[in-house]
C-alpha cells in the first residue's frame, strides 16, 4: 500500500517534470510566463504581508485571552477553512457585486476583474490556514515564560514581542512561506472574482488554464514546472527551519 501511494504521487510529479523541462527554456523567455509569474509573486507577497498582520495578533488573543465567542470564531475559521475555493470566490464575487460592493467600487475600491482582487481572493483561502499555524505556534510556547516575564515588569507587547514570538520563531516563518506558496497556488477563487484575462489577471495557474484552453499542452506543462520548482523551494525551506526549531527544542530538553 505504502508503494502504491508513493508511485501515484511520484508518477504525477514525475509527469510534471519529464514533459515541463522539454519546453522550460522556452517558457520562461515568454512574455506571458515572465507576466503570470510576477502577478503571482506579487500579489503573493502582499497576501501575505496582510495574512501575518492579521494571524499573529488574532492568534494570540485565541490562545491567551478569554473573550466571549472564541469557540465561535474558531468554528467560523474552521467552516471557511474546509469550503471549495470556489465557494469563498463566488461569496466575494455576490458581496462586492452588491450595492455596498458598488459603493465601494465607487469610492475606488474595485476588486471584481481587477488585479486587486487576486490579493483578495488569496487573503480569503489564506487567512483561516495562517491563523491555524499560528495559532499552533503559539500553542507550543510555555506559558510559564511570559509569566516570568510578566512578574519581571513587562508589559504585554513586551512579553508577545521580546518572548512569545522569538520562542516560536520559525514555525511562525514557516507559516509565512507555506501561505506565500499556497498563494501562488490559488486558482478557484481567484477564477471566480477576477476571472482570467490574458497579461492583467494571470497569474501561474490562470496562465496553466488559458494554455489548456488553447491546447498549448507544451506551455502548460512547462509553467506547471516553474510551480512545481516554487513547492520544491518552499519544501526545503519549512524543512530547514523545522529542522532548526527541532533541534533547539532538543537541546533545550536536555
Amino acid at each position: 500500500m505504502s508503494a502504491l501511494a508513493f508511485g501515484f504521487v511520484g508518477a504525477t510529479v514525475l509527469t510534471i517534470a519529464v514533459n515541463g523541462l522539454t519546453h522550460f527554456r522556452a517558457a520562461v523567455s515568454s512574455a506571458e510566463v515572465l507576466f503570470s509569474l510576477r502577478m503571482s509573486m506579487l500579489t503573493s507577497t502582499v497576501s501575505t504581508a496582510v495574512c501575518l498582520l492579521l494571524a499573529l495578533p488574532t492568534a494570540h488573543v485565541l490562545t491567551r485571552m478569554r473573550i466571549p465567542g472564541r469557540r465561535a470564531v474558531e468554528v467560523l475559521m474552521e467552516l471557511t477553512l474546509s469550503l471549495p475555493y470556489v465557494v469563498l470566490g463566488f461569496a466575494l464575487l455576490i458581496m462586492f457585486s452588491s450595492p455596498a460592493g458598488r459603493a465601494l467600487r465607487d469610492a475606488g475600491l474595485a476588486v471584481v476583474f481587477r488585479p486587486s482582487g487576486i490579493v483578495l481572493a488569496q487573503l480569503i483561502v489564506n487567512i483561516p490556514f495562517s491563523l491555524r499555524m499560528v495559532r499552533t505556534a503559539f500553542a507550543e510556547v510555555d506559558p510559564r515564560m511570559e509569566f516570568v516575564a510578566k512578574t519581571l515588569g513587562a508589559s504585554s507587547w513586551a512579553t508577545f514581542a521580546t518572548v512569545t514570538l522569538p520562542a516560536c520563531r520559525n514555525q511562525v516563518v514557516s507559516a509565512l512561506v507555506l501561505t506565500w506558496a499556497r498563494g501562488m497556488g490559488e486558482f478557484g477563487a481567484t477564477l471566480m472574482l477576477v476571472g482570467v484575462t490574458r497579461m492583467r489577471t494571470e497569474t501561474l495557474p490562470g496562465s496553466i488554464y488559458l494554455s489548456i484552453s488553447t491546447g498549448n499542452t507544451d506551455t502548460a506543462m512547462a509553467t506547471a514546472m516553474v510551480m512545481l520548482l516554487v513547492s520544491a523551494a518552499t519544501l526545503v525551506v519549512t524543512g530547514v527551519l523545522n529542522g532548526t526549531s527541532a533541534t533547539r527544542t532538543g537541546r533545550g530538553g536536555r
